[in-house]
């Protein structure tokens, strides 16, 4: 029986030295090219890096700083958990001094509802505006907000848009028939009878169960004879 060959021919071997050779042309002529890159990534990587701590350290000392303005929020004071306390920055501070952080785009929220409950209506739709609405609950409550600023500035109808926003953005069985019923309202108020009935059958029918759909059929009965 014949042995197998082992090793490799010589025109293998040639062929591995000319690949190599031109690797190491390619490398030589190429040189600044690829150390310049190499640099620039991981010039990239160390800031990224440098960023994500710089960020969890002022997003840490953003929730330090929020401890005690959502004292005041819970309190009801309004004004102090807005503004701060000389020794506690407020809301509005936090939003401005820790920018890109979560801390920052929550200090936007209370200092809409804040806002909104000194009265300053138009304040209040701005800072809601400018919250960035990932969260379900807080975003719908961010907008069913923003219906109740328009409301009070008298823009009752997109009032009741945001109301009916609200109600879709975030739909559960709590609080998708509160804005419903406040956009029922308005609407009501408005004596857009068509729209009222539209948005109290809709709690009628979705959410029976609730606080609002245990009440709703009266609601109805009564659009049902003003609308005749």
């Amino acid at each position: 029986m014949a042995k197998k060959k082992t090793g490799s021919s010589p025109q293998a071997l040639e062929n591995v030295e000319q690949t190599l050779t031109k690797t190491e042309q390619y490398l030589e002529d190429n040189y600044k090219t690829l150390l310049t890159g190499l640099v620039i990534i991981a010039s990239i990587i160390g800031i990224i890096w440098l960023g994500s701590i710089y960020l969890k350290k002022r997003s840490s000392e953003a929730h330090s700083q929020m401890f005690q303005a959502e004292r005041y929020f819970e309190l009801d004071s309004a004004a102090l958990a807005l503004n701060g306390d000389g020794n506690y920055l407020g809301f509005l501070d936090i939003a401005k001094s820790y920018k890109m952080t979560k801390a920052a785009n929550l200090a936007k929220y209370y200092s809409g509802i804040c806002y909104l409950k000194l009265g300053e209506y138009e304040n209040a739709i701005e800072m809601l505006n400018g919250f960035s609405k990932k969260d379900k609950v807080l975003g719908a409550t961010a907008t069913g907000a923003i219906g109740d600023a328009w409301v009070e500035l008298g823009e009752k109808v997109k009032g009741a848009e945001y109301y009916t926003e609200a109600a879709d953005f975030g739909a559960n069985a709590f609080l998708t028939p509160i804005f419903l019923m406040k956009a029922g309202q308005v609407y009501e108020s408005e004596k857009d009878y068509v729209k009222a009935l539209e948005v109290y059958n809709k709690i009628l029918d979705e959410y029976p169960a609730s606080t609002e759909g245990t009440i709703i059929e009266k609601h109805i009965a009564r659009v049902n004879l003003l609308n005749k």
